[in-house]
């Protein structure tokens, strides 16, 4: 690749990265103003990351400006590390996610979840009580479970619904404890379940309690993240790929500019 045009894909490259850093950034100051306690807690996170992409961006831009060696020699080792970071992550990320699957009730649409099934390191995030409090308030925040009445005004839509991983977790008794069902939001408490099953003891309808403290309630948030996690694996793969072409655009201007000072 020749040096004006290696040169002026970093350029641009990395002008439109800056862009991006400075959305990021501005992104995590609105976070920040939030009341909600579980997004303000992602705040530090989004404002570290824009900053790191807006370091990087600037340094590439500067040396291909300049053809400068020293700055795209930085440039491209920070690069590389973010392939390899991006690399081991992805790779774990489907090996974390790699266990863990629903399963079907007779007469539901969706699938029941059970904790024992995911990967240890599933199991000890969730277990955690600091995490687990943590993400229990979250839940309780987000009126899922409260929206389920307003949603499914009949009992009959109710049970033909498709519930989601947390919503079949989290906002109902599994279906081994067999209380009777009045409505989305109530279950007949005073029948007696045969179940083993904990979560049955565990369920109460009360808006701030539900299933939250159940094990099928983890089990649901588990497969939420399972989910969450794929799709940032594969998201990660793409990336990889066009970071490497830009790795090696960056190449082909880094040694380009050491021609040219050679020259001089």
């Amino acid at each position: 690749m020749g040096m004006g045009t290696s040169n002026f894909v970093i350029r641009w490259i990395n002008f439109l990265t800056m862009l991006l850093a400075i959305a990021v950034v501005i992104f995590g100051v609105w976070m920040s103003t939030h009341h909600d306690g579980c997004r303000r807690s992602l705040t530090l996170p989004v404002l570290g990351l824009g900053a790191f992409i807006f370091i990087i961006s600037i340094i590439g831009f500067l040396g291909a400006v300049k053809k400068n060696t020293i700055l795209l020699w930085i440039y491209l080792i920070m690069l590389c590390i973010i392939l390899v970071a991006i690399l081991v992550f992805t790779v774990l990320a489907f090996i974390i996610t790699n266990n863990g699957s629903g399963h079907n009730v007779s007469g539901l649409r969706y699938k029941e979840y059970q904790l024992k099934d995911y990967s240890p390191w599933f199991l000890k995030q969730l277990n955690n009580t600091d995490n687990w409090k943590h993400l229990k308030s979250c839940l309780v925040k987000s009126e899922d479970c409260n929206n389920l009445a307003k949603q499914y005004k009949t009992l009959k839509q109710y049970k033909m619904a498709k519930l989601t991983p947390i919503e079949a977790g989290c906002c109902r008794p599994p279906s081994d404890c067999s209380y009777p069902v009045l409505n989305a939001s109530y279950y007949d408490l005073s029948f007696h379940p045969i179940s083993s099953n904990k979560d049955c003891k565990l369920y109460k309808n009360s808006r701030t309690v539900k299933c939250y403290n159940c094990d099928s309630c983890k089990a649901g948030v588990a497969q939420y993240m399972k989910t969450e996690w794929r799709v940032v694996a594969i998201f990660n793969l793409a990336l990889f790929v066009v970071l490497s072409i830009i790795y090696f655009v960056g190449c082909c201007a880094r040694r380009n500019a050491a021609r040219s000072q050679s020259k001089v």
